[in-house]
């Protein structure tokens, strides 16, 4: 796997004059109910960019993001958040560093609470001038930890207690969503969980998960034009 963090310097400038392009997975450490890893958002970011750099001879990974703006699940043991202000100004200066090197930048972002930092970290790098992109993996059901991602989780192999895994509030988000702005996760499910993970399988998760990385290569190569390996 063409892992940046492996690599001595003199790889990786002959990579990047070759055009190489940089994958930024971007997750968080927050937590995922009773049954998932506090690393789920990671797990899934590091995923996608594997499935890219296999289909692509271009890519290279970067070392995941794995703290984000998470404050939503403050007051379940291990939930470490940045906030909303540190994670833009940390991918806006990342993404600096990272366009001295490397021409084309994309940071594959897997956590929901990141969606507005990373976005605005996005338009300030490209208004900057520097080719850079995001990818946000989107899927229809359960908002957090339910089936969806504990398919995925089972699929990718990670660690998950399906034997503690219960069903946490079920109720459709726009209800929840006024009492989960105010009050957080915490406030509509003493579990964590939004959804019920108990129908969850990695058949199902691979599916979903072959559906998000088809979606990513085929943004980078509108973006790109495909190299395949």
């Amino acid at each position: 796997m063409p892992l940046l963090a492996d690599l001595t310097w003199p790889e990786i400038a002959e990579r990047a004059a070759a055009g190489a392009l940089l994958a930024v997975p971007v997750g968080a450490t927050e937590q995922h109910g009773p049954h998932m890893p506090l690393s789920t958002d990671t797990d899934v970011a590091v995923a996608l960019c594997e499935r890219l750099a296999a289909a692509r001879v271009d890519v290279l990974i970067a070392p995941p993001v794995a703290y984000g703006s998470s404050g939503e699940h403050a007051g379940f043991a291990g939930t470490l958040s940045i906030g909303q202000a540190a994670v833009e100004l940390l991918l806006i200066e990342l993404g600096r560093s990272a366009s001295d090197t490397f021409a084309h930048v994309i940071f594959v972002s897997a956590h929901g609470g990141n969606a507005e930092p990373v976005t605005r970290a996005v338009a300030q790098l490209r208004a900057e001038s520097r080719d850079t992109r995001v990818f946000m993996p989107r899927w229809d059901g359960e908002a957090h930890a339910g089936r969806a991602e504990t398919s995925m989780l089972l699929a990718l192999a990670r660690r998950v207690r399906m034997d503690v895994a219960v069903p946490g509030n079920t109720r459709p988000l726009e209800e929840i969503w006024p009492q989960l702005r105010s009050g957080g996760v915490r406030a509509v499910s003493r579990n964590g969980v939004l959804g019920d993970p108990t129908g969850a399988s990695a058949d199902e998760g691979h599916d979903l998960f072959n559906r998000l990385a088809a979606q990513l290569v085929d943004e980078v190569a509108a973006w790109r034009p495909a190299v395949t390996a």
